[in-house]
This record gives C-alpha cells, sequence and structure tokens, in this order.
C-alpha cells in the first residue's frame, strides 16, 4: 500500500461468498478511528495481469436490499457483479456510509419526500443543508491498493467518480458503462443526474 494511504483501512476478516453471480472472495475492512466497515468482493487474480474490471458502489440500502425503483441502485450493482462474473475476474467496492450520497439514511427518507413535491435528488439535498454529493472515496482507494489495483477499468457513468478516483498512483484505463433498463418511477432521478451530473445515460 502506498504511503499516503497507509493507515485509512485495516482488512478485517475475509471469508469465500458464493452468490447467484458466482464465488466471490469477500474481505471486510475497518475505516481507521471510526466503526464504519466496508466490503470488497473479488473474483480470480486481480493483483496481475490485464487491468480488472472495478466497480465503486455507494451503500443504498433502499435500492441494494429493498429493490426500490426510486434509483438505478440495486440493479447497477448487479450487472456490476455480472461482468466481473462474466470475466471470472474483478473488484467491487462496496461503501457503507454513502447512503443518499453521504447524507445518512434518515436524511434520505426526508430528501424523498421533498422529491415527492418536486425537486430533484439534487436540489433536495440543497434544500436540507447538505452539499449535492458528500461522499467520500478515499477508502475505496484505500482497499484497492491493498489488493495491489493500481489501473483498473472502472464500471461507472459518472465522469465525477473517475475524476475523483484518477489520482495517482490508480490509472483508469477504461470507463466501462453500466447501463441498466429504463424505469418510470426512477425517471427523474436518472434525468437529473444526465443533465445535471453530466453521467453517461
Amino acid at each position: 500500500m502506498t504511503e499516503s494511504l497507509q493507515g485509512i483501512v485495516h482488512r478485517s476478516g475475509q471469508s469465500r461468498l458464493p452468490t447467484r453471480y458466482g464465488l466471490f472472495s469477500a474481505q471486510a475492512y475497518r475505516l481507521e478511528g471510526l466503526q464504519t466497515e466496508h466490503l470488497a468482493l473479488t473474483m480470480g487474480d486481480v493483483a496481475h495481469g490485464d487491468p480488472p474490471l472495478v466497480r465503486i458502489h455507494s451503500e443504498c440500502l433502499t435500492g441494494d436490499v429493498f429493490g426500490s425503483r426510486r434509483c438505478d441502485c440495486g440493479p447497477q450493482l448487479e450487472l456490476a457483479m455480472q461482468k466481473i462474473a462474466s470475466e471470472a475476474r474483478g473488484v467491487l467496492v462496496y461503501l457503507r456510509g454513502h447512503e443518499g450520497r453521504g447524507i445518512g439514511l434518515s436524511h434520505k427518507m426526508r430528501a424523498y419526500q421533498l422529491q415527492d413535491t418536486g425537486l430533484d435528488t439534487l436540489d433536495a439535498n440543497v434544500e436540507l443543508g447538505f452539499a449535492v454529493d458528500m461522499r467520500d472515496y478515499g477508502p475505496a482507494l484505500a482497499i484497492l491498493a491493498d489488493l495491489d489495483v493500481f489501473r483498473f477499468r472502472l464500471m461507472t457513468n459518472s465522469p465525477d467518480k473517475m475524476e475523483r478516483l484518477a489520482s495517482a498512483p490508480f490509472q483508469i484505463v477504461e470507463r466501462v458503462p453500466l447501463l441498466t433498463p429504463d424505469d418510470e418511477e426512477s425517471r427523474r432521478y436518472r434525468e437529473a443526474k444526465r443533465d445535471r451530473l453530466g453521467h453517461f445515460i
């Protein structure tokens, strides 16, 4: 791990994780000084050979677990795992504490209420007194460093995420789209990401 990333996360547990998409290795990481824990799922040898597929996925309890159609988070998570499994090689970093772009679950519910009155996903966060995006990707880079993954193909539709993750010594050699089926319930959410954040969707 590079010196600038040392001490950010510590690998705290590891196990095999059979899923509907195939067999992954799961590594739990604890953030230095906090109770926040993150998870990395890996398949195959990601430290050697051609740059592997990588997905940095922000926790979304409503979408990932309960199948909420207000966002495209759950379908993107499933598609990322499918893409990794299809190549039998890759990394999925699951960042906890990123709910609602970092505002937390309770505030996310309040943001949903504001969205139901007409605000989009960005303006709802701002109305609650938060920045549009409060997520920290530093732990993800520390996890990738621990896995010896410095050159990778990033699965994302977000230009901002690419910019924030492409910092030395890391190199994104390709952007791999994560395009999921359109859904009427998430249409305004996706349009806001496209029109106001420049997402490639």
